[in-house]
């Protein structure tokens, strides 16, 4: 990935984006050259310091893991910036648009995982993750045993060993202070996804006031 100083991501912040999982596209190398892409929700496990997810059983990717190394890219925020956000474009004109944008290169060696018991304890952490805090936690123990097996039957689990990972955060670090608070203000009158990425700026560090 192309990352120029100004975008690069601290180790401890990195790490603290890739313990979050989130939802990734998983990119291997197929044995007939081209790339095979699947998206899926991932949760890092700590102990084995890998990305953890599963695939529909039909789906050939997770055959595919005695291939080349394969990539998780994981998106954080993003959002379209108009040149009219920024201060200066009054003064000088010397603005076209851009796209800010925050990612998480994860990369490895990707191994499949065909027990049952691995299965059930893989979605049963992934459903517990997502459904703490609602108002009415939906366990996997709630749905009857049988109709588990048979939904367990039809995927197959996948690990990514991470290497090495790789974070870029591109949100207007080249540009004034004033012209990034003047993005940030910008963004967070905007859709959610502009919101978002306006919360995440502050939340860096990048607010001017």
């Amino acid at each position: 990935m192309y990352l120029p100083k100004q975008f690069e991501v601290s180790e401890d912040d990195t790490a603290a984006l890739l313990s979050k999982g989130g939802f990734g596209h998983l990119v291997t190398p197929a044995p007939d050259g081209s790339m095979e892409v699947t998206s899926m929700p991932l949760l890092y496990d700590a102990d084995r310091h890998s990305l953890v997810g599963h695939m529909s059983r039909p789906n050939p990717h997770w055959q595919y893991t005695a291939e080349a190394e394969s990539v998780v890219i994981i998106p954080v925020v993003d959002a379209y910036v108009t040149p009219e956000y920024y201060p200066s474009k009054k003064e000088t004109e010397k603005v076209v648009p851009t796209w800010n944008y925050q990612i998480v290169n994860v990369y490895g060696q990707l191994q499949a995982h065909d027990d049952r018991d691995w299965l059930l304890d893989h979605v049963t952490k992934l459903t517990d993750h997502h459904e703490a805090g609602r108002p009415k936690e939906w366990k996997v123990t709630d749905a009857p045993d049988k109709f588990i097996a048979m939904q367990l039957r039809g995927i197959v689990g996948i690990e990514l060993s991470i290497s090495r990972v790789v974070a870029k955060a591109k949100l207007n670090q080249n540009r004034t202070a004033e012209d990034r608070t003047g993005v940030i203000r910008g963004l967070e009158q905007g859709t959610r996804p502009e919101q978002e990425t306006a919360a995440h700026m502050v939340a860096i560090g990048l607010d001017n006031g």
